[in-house]
């Protein structure tokens, strides 16, 4: 386990405990007194790439430990970014942050529910609905947005709070008892309720429980028996650090307040070098539109990075339940809301799993079989957003694929109709008019590739009939088109899977064992569109969810798809100001991005919670290596009789 007390020790690594502690101090008697001000990130300020990549290639200079840190003044009602040297212990640089808003801390979230409890025209507006104790109340706060039509409001930070209720239960699943038609805008700097929104009808609140827990379940399944998973010799990577070693890999593992679990130099290493693949890998964005025009779903869309700190938002990993196996965890360091650093234990979950066979063959002119089985290295973080719960998972294959996997699960944000209708843009849950609205998830990752170099270009590819005609005779002839995709316009496409289409990022100066660039390729594995008007303010504001791939020439500072600030933002912000000005993209260091999306039309047997679904992509050698990397590994053994498997 990674000890986040003790001192850093490479130049990417988050900072400390004890520098997060040496940051707040520095600001502490530079003014920011723990009263009036809140802080929503203490995080490293990354140094340039080249810097970095000049210490790792031997500069004898080291580089400078800088803080960054997010702070809302709720006095004069602003908020700042502050830059403090930790090796200088001065602060170097303070940006007032001009557009949009930072993400909200847990004071101010908690913070509506009971402001909203001891007033007058909310408890009217519960009593409408047969609610009088406001002990039972939960408030969800969702970010407002930006649609243009509450100019009144301009300038404070403010929240819409949605509303549900527990029956009575301590630990009763308040999701099962949605308030329709109720909504209330709250400023979170001055705690006042800006408006109170009580449309009619008056739907009755549904009725019928949705506990989940074993005592709420009944009678439980007997007969799954024991399933051990052990490593009598303990697992097969290495970790120094941040550093980790596994088979050929080489990675790093560190985690963001805001964007979670971050891959840092990620590497194959062939014996004589580490080769580079990928630089910086990470949750860039992400964000669910609602599909449902009702009055209090129709603006529900929530920026989970941007506008509510999805990596501080993460869970404490459980052995046993979150992870199996021989498991080692990386801790977090971060500051809460009032500049007090933590330990977040076991934010990160790595371990090694089976995947069933690589590569197999059986030779029938012989009888003789060869097979080897895949095992891979995971690296994994889960976040709880309010009603949902999103797991990150990277895996690493032995033949050098990674693949990024999402997985979603939780419980559904519900709505109600009057009992005996049925919803057009949900789903029924149960009789009592329990339903859960449409929506899509888009996740954006930002993946800073490095491909054997800096000098690379991407190639998009696709299949295509070859035309009829003497050199295509039966009419059954196909090939695989490549086009060069040379500027930041050109690289703007959706996904084809009709047409099989990838993207392959390649070095151009460094070629294979048949002379051909060496490349990685982007691969998709099921996606969605966005059904938002692309006049909608969520196309406006989370613009990359227009487009499937990005491509940008690396900059530094140019981090996040929607923007550094999308909350409150009214749009413009991150992917499309980067490209507006067409840069290219040929022949230079590049990023690219993948957005990726899950549409969600509710089902009953996602209720009370949902099992989990998947939405995945993965980076897959094409030409990176002369031929399969995996065929070095040896044989499985059938453990019980201890024979080899292809003997």
């Amino acid at each position: 386990m990674v000890d986040v007390l003790n001192q850093t020790t490479y130049v990417l690594d988050p900072l400390s405990i004890d520098e997060l502690t040496e940051a707040v101090r520095i600001l502490r008697e530079d003014g920011i007194g723990k009263d009036r001000y809140l802080f929503t990130q203490v995080e490293l300020a990354e140094p340039p790439k080249a810097a970095v990549l000049a210490v790792e290639n031997g500069s004898s200079a080291g580089l400078p430990r800088v803080a960054k840190a997010v702070i809302i003044d709720r006095v004069e009602h602003r908020s700042d970014e502050y830059f403090v040297s930790l090796d200088e212990g001065t602060v170097i640089d303070r940006k007032r942050i001009e557009t949009g808003q930072p993400t909200f801390t847990m004071p101010e979230i908690f913070s509506i529910e009971s402001v909203l409890r001891d007033d007058p025209r909310f408890q009217a507006a519960m009593a409408r609905r047969g609610v009088t104790d406001m002990s039972l109340i939960w408030v969800d706060p969702w970010s407002t947005g930006d649609y243009g039509d509450e100019t009144e409001y301009a300038g404070r930070r403010y929240v819409r709070g949605l509303v549900w209720v527990m029956d009575g239960a301590g630990d009763d699943n308040g999701y099962a008892h949605p308030v329709e038609n109720l909504a209330v805008l709250f400023d979170l700097n001055t705690q006042e309720i800006l408006r109170i929104d009580d449309f009619d009808p008056v739907v009755p609140v549904p009725q019928k429980r949705g506990n989940y827990r074993p005592e709420d379940v009944g009678e439980l399944r007997t007969d799954l028996r024991p399933l051990d998973i052990t490593q009598p010799e303990g697992a097969s990577f290495e970790v120094d650090g941040s550093l980790v070693t596994w088979q050929n890999w080489r990675l790093r593992v560190a985690f963001s307040p805001r964007e979670g679990l971050v891959l840092r130099t990620v590497g194959w290493d062939d014996g004589q070098r580490v080769r580079s693949i990928l630089y910086r890998g990470a949750l860039s964005e992400m964000v669910v539109p609602y599909g449902d025009p009702a009055l209090i779903h129709a603006r529900k869309n929530t920026f989970d990075v941007g506008e509510l700190n999805l990596g501080a938002l993460a869970n404490s990993l459980t052995l046993g339940c979150d992870c199996l196996g021989e498991i080692y965890y990386f801790d977090a360091a971060l500051v809460d809301a009032h500049g007090d650093p933590y330990v977040l234990k076991n934010a990160i979950c790595m371990h090694e799993e089976d995947f069933g066979v690589l590569w197999r063959h059986f030779n029938w002119r012989t009888g003789k079989t060869e097979i080897r089985r895949s095992r891979r290295l995971v690296v994994s973080s889960f976040s709880t957003i309010g009603n949902y719960d999103y797991g990150f998972f990277w895996y690493f294959y032995q033949d050098g694929n990674i693949e990024c996997e999402v997985k979603l699960t939780g419980i559904l944000s519900t709505g109600a109709i009057e009992p005996g209708q049925t919803p057009v843009h949900g789903q029924l849950l149960n009789e009592t008019g329990l339903y859960g609205p449409i929506h899509q998830h888009f996740f954006n990752f930002r993946l800073d590739l490095d491909i054997d170099g800096l000098t690379n270009s991407i190639i998009e590819e696709h299949g295509e009939a070859d035309p009829p005609g003497p050199g295509n005779p039966v009419r059954s002839a196909f090939r695989n088109v490549k086009t060069v995709l040379k500027t930041e316009h050109e690289a703007q496409q959706l996904v084809d899977p009709l047409r099989g289409r990838t993207w392959k990022v390649i070095n151009p100066d460094v070629t294979n064992g048949i002379g051909e660039p060496v490349g990685y390729r982007l691969v998709p594995s099921g996606n969605v569109g966005s059904f938002s008007g692309a006049d909608s303010s969520i196309a406006r504001r989370a613009t990359f969810i227009t487009k499937h791939l990005w491509v940008t020439p690396q900059t530094d500072g140019e981090i996040f798809a929607a923007g550094d600030y999308p909350n409150q933002h009214p749009g413009g912000g991150g992917l499309p100001a980067y490209t507006a000005q067409n840069r290219s993209i040929e022949d230079t260091d590049i990023v690219v991005w993948y957005t990726l999306g899950s549409h969600h039309q509710p089902r009953p047997e996602d209720w009370p919670v949902m099992p989990v679904a998947y939405a995945r992509f993965m980076l897959m050698p094409s030409g990176f290596f002369d031929q399969n990397p995996a065929l070095d590994l040896p044989e499985p053994v059938a453990h019980k009789n201890g024979h080899h498997c292809c003997s």
